[in-house]
This record gives structure tokens, sequence and C-alpha cells, in this order.
């Protein structure tokens, strides 16, 4: 399931840790996966919980927490998880939670308040926290800005033929 491997220097290997705190939420993890496989960003998928296997987490964060890392954290219901990984690394952390229409939606409160010295950011959409990861990747990899920027262009291109498209059922009513 990764993607290849972005090389940006010896030791080193620019990655997505995409850690998701029950199987239940590898579809969502699974959609983060394939958005960075098209941006051709190396990436890993765990399973660890904040509440039931605290020290499997600090394991996986310890064995990734290098210079070139993201934490991608996936955990509905009480996340604990993202502010947990957040603060056991000095890398970014993106909470991308799996939305659920239990409670209303509103299980998303437990991503948006952090305790002072805790700051995961929050991205909702699976596709826009591997963007984000990637574009956090690419301020040390050129090529990577590039993928980005081919893969922007291809989205304003997408807009463009949509807006000409509409145009012309306009044109035609």
């Amino acid at each position: 399931m990764p993607g290849f491997a972005v090389d940006v220097g010896e030791d080193s290997m620019a990655t997505v840790v995409i850690i998701m705190g029950s199987k239940s939420d590898l579809e969502h993890c699974q959609k983060i996966s394939r958005a960075l496989d098209r941006l051709g960003v190396e990436h890993v998928l765990r399973v660890a919980s904040a509440h039931k296997s605290p020290l499997k987490v600090l394991e996986i964060v310890k064995e990734y927490d290098r210079a070139d890392v993201v934490f991608i954290t996936a955990a509905g219901r009480s996340n604990a998880l993202s502010g947990f990984v957040d603060a056991q690394t000095s890398k970014p952390v993106l909470a991308c939670p799996p939305y659920s229409n239990k409670f209303g939606g509103a299980d998303i409160f437990s991503n948006l308040r952090m305790p002072s010295g805790v700051a995961p950011l929050v991205v909702l959409e699976p596709e826009q926290a591997a963007l984000a990861a990637a574009k956090i990747l690419a301020l040390s990899d050129r090529a990577l800005d590039q993928r980005i920027r081919s893969y922007q262009a291809q989205k304003r291109e997408e807009i463009d033929r949509d807006d000409r498209e509409v145009q012309r059922q306009q044109e035609s009513a």
C-alpha cells in the first residue's frame, strides 16, 4: 500500500505515519493512503489506541520520530490519540478523524480542544489531510513540491472544464 520512496537524505526517508485508533478506522485511512500514493509520498499504516494501548503508541512514535516525518492520526469517538501523539513528538501531527453520525457529529469536539502545549492540526477530509502532510514534507523536497504543483494544476483544469460545461449547458437551455 505505501507509495514510492522519496529520497531526502542518506539515512532519512520522508514518511507519513498514519496511526488509526482501531481497525474500524481502516477504510478512512485507506482514503488518506490512496491520496498519498497519488502524490508519491511514502507512508505506513499502523493501529494503536491511546486509550487501550498507549505504550504501543509511544513505540510507534519513537520508531518514526525522525527528521522528515508527519504523523496523521485517525480516531473517532473520544480522540485522545491525536493529542497523545502530538505531546510525544516535535514533528507535525494532523488529526483526521472519521466522521460519525453518532452523537450528531459532536465527537469532533474531542479533536478541537487540546490542553496547553499540545497542538495537532485538524483536517477533516482524508484527501486534504494527505495534501497537508505532503505540503509539509515538500518544504525540504523539491520533487514533491513539483508533484503538488501538478496536482493543483489538475484541480484548476477540472474547475475550468466544469465551468465551460456549465456555460455550454446554459447557452443551450
